[in-house]
């Protein structure tokens, strides 16, 4: 049976023996129900996995021993999921999920002409992340920007390939059909539910920004987030 898994973000500047936060240790001594000399595993997001020893079970300070200490370098393939903000939170915090979950390497929130007014709690949002790490077992976590307005960001940003999805007619090519696979860089933008403007889609185009359509089917935006992301983890 696996090591249980849990997220400690600072882990590299941990002693052989420390403890861990209320939150891991109620988990592990009172759901779990570890005792001193089991082991577990942790993450701090950045690539360390280490292997760890209970020397304490207790509920409030567990404390654990370092066994095995192990660095994943990061994919060279670096994959950016810019979605606009969305009306109904959940359904965004279900895109963080799912892309921790696929290996993207950073998410920027936009805030886009048609994007509704939401408040964007980042605390929230990387419990969500350190949640789907947990689950996928893996020490890579993206990084979470804070929200970006569409023009000044678009302007600025760099990749090796750059996407924009938008559902209006005109020139668009299938995402699947022209990813390069040595690019070391692919970034999409999708929009909020109402799509982005025809000027948002311009601009973008007139950054180096292809237009393309991930299939037939019109798919809610963070849907449609989470199909890029697993077309580019193809590539």
């Amino acid at each position: 049976m696996a090591s249980p898994y849990f997220y400690f973000a600072h882990l590299a500047a941990m002693p052989e023996e420390f403890v861990l936060n209320e939150n891991s240790s109620r988990h592990i001594v009172q759901v779990l129900r570890m005792q001193s000399g089991e082991e577990l595993r942790l993450t701090d997001g950045r690539g360390l996995s280490v292997l760890a020893k209970i020397s304490e079970a207790n509920k409030k300070k567990c404390i654990v021993q370092i066994i095995e200490k192990r660095k994943q370098e990061q994919t060279k393939h670096s994959v950016l999921i810019a979605l606009s903000l969305l009306k109904n939170a959940s359904r965004f915090e279900w895109f963080l999920e799912k892309s921790t979950e696929l290996g993207v390497s950073e998410i920027i929130p936009l805030k886009a002409a048609r994007t509704e007014k939401q408040q964007f709690r980042m605390d929230r949002m990387k419990t969500i992340l350190e949640s789907a790490l947990i689950q996928s077992q893996q020490v890579w976590m993206p990084i979470l920007h804070e929200p970006q307005n569409f023009n000044s960001w678009v302007e600025n940003v760099q990749a090796d390939q750059k996407f924009i999805a938008h559902c209006e007619d005109g020139k668009k090519s299938k995402l699947s059909e022209i990813i390069e696979t040595n690019s070391s860089s692919k970034l999409i933008l999708i929009g909020p539910e109402g799509d982005f403007t025809d000027e948002e889609i311009k601009y973008a185009i007139s950054h180096q920004f292809v237009a393309v359509e991930l299939g037939e089917n019109r798919l809610r935006s963070e849907t449609a987030a989470v199909a890029a992301a697993a077309v580019f983890k193809l590539f």
